[in-house]
């Protein structure tokens, strides 16, 4: 079976016509499953007039699990995950669409390349939707899926027309339009060495004041595409950057690791290894839960071989391995382990995971890639960035008491400028003097989540919060390099955000976005499970607002009621000694929660809290809940303080009512 290395087509006289299927998701999941099995009735131009599916997930175009395979069986799992599950394994390969159509938000959520891999391996060869999330549409483009915004393109398609691939291609930049041209990165790279692709010379504007997102990119340019001397980087151009700090997990590893050996051969050595790092932490608690399933001895088997060709590569190429604990689980979540270890001010970090923006918290450019992307950057240090617009969000005032980042980043996520594809490839740079407030566990919260808002990252300037956050690394450490905005510096938006206004929020099932204040849900919402962990949930000041509610449990001699499973997971070996020293682990322990050692767990679908069965709530403190996320139950986001309050109360609660059924009852 082919592995997913090499990209197939790219010709610049390439013409297209509708020549297969094609496939429109729909809001009304019916309407899809009819046109898999053959029984529509409805025309493709009333199907494209009909309400389009948004806020496609990852999770939906090909589930977690699926992803222990990384060759052409991907293309049996295309769309098992999407909503309302109309149809199974395997529907929409038989079908074969050419063209799949969908609404805003294409690909939201995981940065998982094997999403583009499955339609690639069920036939797809173009897409369209009204937007695309920005590690998707790169996904697309580096594997040779042609992706379109543009509907008027697919009117003419479907009036029978051949088009010129410059036609699909028109509002990429012109470095974007030959990666598609010649069917996706690896071609463009590979003709680019032989010659027969000539240097494309981005466009570059005058010298201008710049904000810090730019400057870093300036800074990190390619020796193929330096800025001349009295000019400045252009929003919207695409250039190759230098990566600091590559990193990839067990996921995608022995993925990329395939493309690595098939592209630049055997032999190929990593381009400064000693930047490289390799987590093993995804999937580090997956067999209890794997074994409850039909496959389940399959799938655990799958799992063993993702860690061990991951192992070996890592060993290999001379790379760092950070790898399970000895005590069970790993020994940190990617993110946490780079905030705590090893990013600096003024570093571009990448990694295969669409939350490596948490390390923008000290003041890094950090961002997700997808398998091809980090393949290559492995080789040659390079990745492809296309300047983004930047967001200023100013925080003004403190957050009151019982309120936390998480709730003021679900609040963002409901804000009138925020909210819909406004900030769809954007930055959000948090600046203004609430940040003095904001400890480094609270700003990376911010950062973590900005890509449930659509961005492309977020991200702090560095401050005295940092340099005591570096500080404890020690003092033979690097500092990195502190990146401030120049006065003058331009952004497409600028939000004031009054932080004594948030109050506690909750994203209600299905998507993060669907998020409004606690105090506006009237209905009185019983758990099966709650779970605080993952890179949101799991750092140390994530720590002391569980303890904070758990102590004033204890002190009434309150649990977790019966019925209810409660875990609080740790994400890191450090976070998991900081706990310890605190009696955090006992307290936990007195009040009836679960404690877990670092690993992603129940937020992929992997570890103990997991739901089992359509019905099940759980209310959590991880970062999205978009369907099948964390098992086939219903999932309510929330902060630590609102996830230990509603431990103890049995339904979703404040820590203020916490209390109330159960000394009323």
């Amino acid at each position: 079976m082919r592995t997913p290395s090499e990209p197939t087509g790219g010709s610049r006289t390439r013409n297209i016509s509708l020549s297969g299927n094609l496939l429109v998701i729909t809001e009304d999941t019916d309407l899809l499953a009819a046109q898999l099995d053959g029984t529509s009735t409805a025309t493709t131009a009333e199907l494209v007039r009909a309400p389009l599916m948004n806020n496609i997930s990852t999770d939906e175009i090909i589930p977690g699990w699926c992803c222990y395979w990384y060759d052409e069986k991907l293309g049996e799992y295309a769309y098992l995950g999407l909503r309302d599950k109309k149809f199974g394994q395997g529907a929409v390969k038989a079908f074969a669409p050419q063209i799949i159509v969908s609404g805003e938000a294409k690909g939201c959520g995981s940065s998982r390349e094997h999403a583009v891999y499955a339609e690639k391996y069920a036939g797809v060869e173009i897409v369209f939707a009204r937007s695309f999330e920005r590690i998707y549409q790169q996904n697309c483009r580096n594997v040779g899926i042609i992706t379109c915004d543009d509907f008027t393109v697919l009117d003419a398609l479907l009036a029978g027309e051949e088009l010129p691939l410059d036609a699909f291609t028109r509002r990429a930049n012109d470095i974007e339009r030959a990666i598609i041209d010649l069917g996706g990165l690896f071609g463009f790279n590979r003709e680019t060495r032989k010659g027969t692709q000539s240097p494309i010379k981005p466009d570059f504007d005058a010298a201008r004041p710049l904000n810090a997102v730019e400057k870093i990119i300036q800074s990190r340019l390619s020796s193929r595409n330096q800025c001349p001397e009295d000019a400045a980087v252009r929003v919207g151009e695409s250039y190759f950057v230098e990566a600091d700090v590559r990193f990839s997990h067990e996921y995608v590893t022995p993925m990329a690791a395939g493309m690595f050996a098939q592209q630049f051969g055997a032999d190929a050595a990593l381009a400064g290894p000693e930047s490289c790092y390799f987590f093993q932490d995804h999937l580090s608690l997956a067999e209890p839960v794997l074994k409850r399933r039909a496959n389940g001895l399959e799938l655990i088997e799958r799992v063993e071989n993702l860690g061990k060709r991951q192992q070996e590569f890592a060993t290999l190429s001379g790379g760092n391995f950070i790898g399970p604990a000895d005590t069970g689980g790993s020994r940190a979540i990617c993110h946490n382990y780079i905030v705590e270890n090893v990013a600096r001010p003024g570093d571009v970090i990448i990694g295969t995971d669409s939350h490596t923006c948490t390390a923008g918290a000290v003041g890094a450019f950090a961002f997700g890639v997808g398998a091809t992307d980090i393949a290559n950057s492995w080789y040659n240090r390079e990745i492809l960035v296309k300047v983004p617009a930047v967001i200023q969000v100013n925080l003004l005032g403190e957050l009151a008491p019982g309120v936390c980042a998480k709730d003021l980043m679900l609040a963002l996520l409901a804000h009138p400028m925020i909210q819909g594809s406004q900030t769809l490839g954007k930055v959000i740079l948090f600046s203004g003097p609430g940040c003095a407030s904001m400890n480094l566990d609270e700003r990376a919260t911010l950062c973590n989540m900005a890509v449930e808002a659509g961005g492309m990252t977020a991200m702090f300037e560095p401050d005295h919060v940092t340099h005591a956050h570096l500080a404890l690394r020690g003092p033979a450490a690097s500092a990195g390099t502190d990146v401030l905005s120049d006065q003058g510096a331009t952004y497409s938006a600028v939000v004031d955000i009054e932080l004594a206004g948030v109050e506690p929020m909750v994203a209600l099932p299905g998507d993060p976005r669907n998020s409004f204040p606690l105090a506006s849900v009237d209905t009185e919402v019983k758990v099966d499970k709650v779970y605080g962990g993952s890179c949101t949930g799991g750092k140390a000041y994530d720590m002391d607002m569980y303890a904070s509610v758990f102590k004033q449990a204890r002190a009434r001699g309150v649990t977790v009621p019966e019925g209810v499973q409660a875990y609080i997971q740790v994400g890191s070996e450090a976070v998991m000694r900081y706990a310890a020293d605190r009696g955090y682990i006992e307290l936990f322990g007195e009040v009836g929660v679960s404690v877990l050692p670092p690993s992603c767990g129940a937020c992929i679908n992997a570890g103990p809290g997991v739901s089992e069965s359509p019905d099940e709530v759980t209310v959590s403190a991880q970062n999205r809940n978009f369907p099948g996320r964390s098992g086939p139950g219903q999932v309510y986001l929330a902060s630590p303080y609102v996830v230990a309050a509603t431990a103890i109360a049995g339904r979703l609660s404040s820590v203020e009512d916490m209390f109330k059924t159960r000394t009323q009852s």
